[in-house]
């Protein structure tokens, strides 16, 4: 239809929905997803084979990526309200500056946390830590920032981001990677200042802190082994067992496993899960949908497909993004790395952490309100990556591989979270 495919029509439709009905994005993601697994079944096929069988084919080989992703999304809402309920939030604001400079510090201690933990666990920790600090009312511009500052931490860590943990497992050095930290400092100047402004505004920093306030120290040691096991459980599947990382959700696994066997010194709040579970499952039906569209290839790679790609990240799932550039190679894996990893902060719904703070604050499922205060957050992705091109340059890098990747390996090389 107008020379594109029906399935990318589809999709837009469907993410237009979500744009229009934000307060029935899962019936919409939901129908979306039907209406293209019936066309697919009756017209196109998919890309492991026509029918009911190539639909099997098609679900075996995305199951990890999704399976994956529900279990970080279910366990770090159990994170959260561990870390809420150890007090350590109440805590903080004595040392946190009284002025927007509080709010900004705050986003700088996101980035850095998203450095090293996965950024879903920092976006959580992070919009858990400013429902306190500022009495529940964060603005929605500041809960934008705060997904942006979670993808921005993460763009230049290979353990920081489902992207660039490809990267590395695909055979990416984390020395290419770490270049993206260039233009993330530079976004999140850009974007930081005039959030904090805007939460200042909206609602100051409390820095007072109730009387008789005492930190749950078993609470903290809970969150800590939670997220000690899923760093540990990622370096060690990409370092030692990459070969086996398609074939089973470790790091989903092994934060479920942590989260049993620290139940019996405090019981995380259950009944968090089915309202979790509804947030995720929205997120696993587009990116489901994501992967049954017609993209076999990107265009030549430059500095300029690597910027528009940051932009396709926002309403286009990034992980079959980054499959397709790393099998296509010729990129500066810093800047695609930036670009894919920051770009799915300008929408709510453009990455996990995105989805899983609005699980928190569902206020935000609104890409109207979403773009209109978190305006600066578009301007600081091309701001940032402009910055690293002149400081810089674009460098592609050497292929890292002298065989392209097989189909299998390189779409099913997806191990964590977006």
């Amino acid at each position: 239809m107008f020379g594109i495919p029906v399935d990318f029509l589809l999709f837009a439709a469907t993410l237009l929905g979500v744009a229009l009905f934000h307060h029935h994005t899962l019936k919409v993601a939901l129908t979306g997803l039907a209406i293209i697994t019936l066309y697919k079944l009756g017209f196109t096929g998919f890309k492991t084979g026509d029918g009911f069988g190539g639909l099997a084919s098609h679900l075996v080989h995305e199951w990890v990526i999704l399976t994956n992703l529900l279990g970080l999304l279910l366990g770090f809402a159990l994170l959260s309200k561990h870390f809420e309920e150890s007090r350590i939030p109440q805590i903080l604001p004595r040392f946190l500056p009284g002025d927007w400079k509080g709010a900004f510090v705050l986003l700088v201690m996101i980035f850095v946390l998203s450095s090293f933990l996965d950024n879903i666990a920092a976006a959580i920790i992070g919009g858990s830590i400013a429902g306190t600090v500022f009495r529940g009312k964060v603005h929605i511009g500041y809960l934008a920032a705060i997904v942006a500052a979670s993808n921005a931490g993460g763009s230049g860590s290979v353990v920081g981001d489902t992207t660039t943990t490809m990267m590395w497992i695909d055979g990416v050095s984390p020395m290419d990677v770490i270049e993206a930290f260039v233009a993330a400092t530079a976004a999140l100047i850009v974007f930081g200042i005039p959030a904090a402004l805007q939460q200042h505004r909206h609602s100051p920093i409390a820095k007072d802190t109730p009387a008789g306030t005492v930190v749950d120290w078993a609470r903290v040691g809970i969150v800590a082994f939670i997220l000690l096991a899923a760093i540990a459980t990622n370096v060690t599947v990409n370092l030692q067992f990459n070969h086996l990382s398609y074939s089973f959700p470790f790091l989903g696994a092994a934060v479920w496993v942590a989260i049993l066997l620290a139940t019996p010194l405090r019981a995380p709040d259950w009944a968090l899960l089915p309202d979790a579970f509804k947030g995720s499952l929205f997120l696993l039906s587009l990116i489901l949908c994501a992967s049954m569209m017609p993209v076999e290839a990107l265009p030549a790679a430059s500095w300029m497909t690597a910027l528009g790609l940051g932009f396709v990240s926002a309403v286009f799932d990034n992980i079959p993004l980054t499959a397709l550039a790393l099998k296509q190679g010729g990129y500066d894996w810093g800047f695609l790395a930036y670009a894919v990893g920051f770009g799915g902060s300008m929408m709510w719904f453009g990455s996990s952490a995105g989805v899983a703070l609005s699980n928190m604050y569902p206020e935000a499922k609104s890409v109207g309100l979403w773009v209109r205060h978190g305006w600066y957050i578009a301007v600081a992705y091309v701001v940032g990556f402009f910055v690293l091109l002149a400081m810089l340059g674009w460098h592609p890098n050497e292929r890292h591989k002298d065989v392209s990747p097989k189909p299998a390996a390189a779409s099913a090389s997806r191990i964590s979270s977006s």
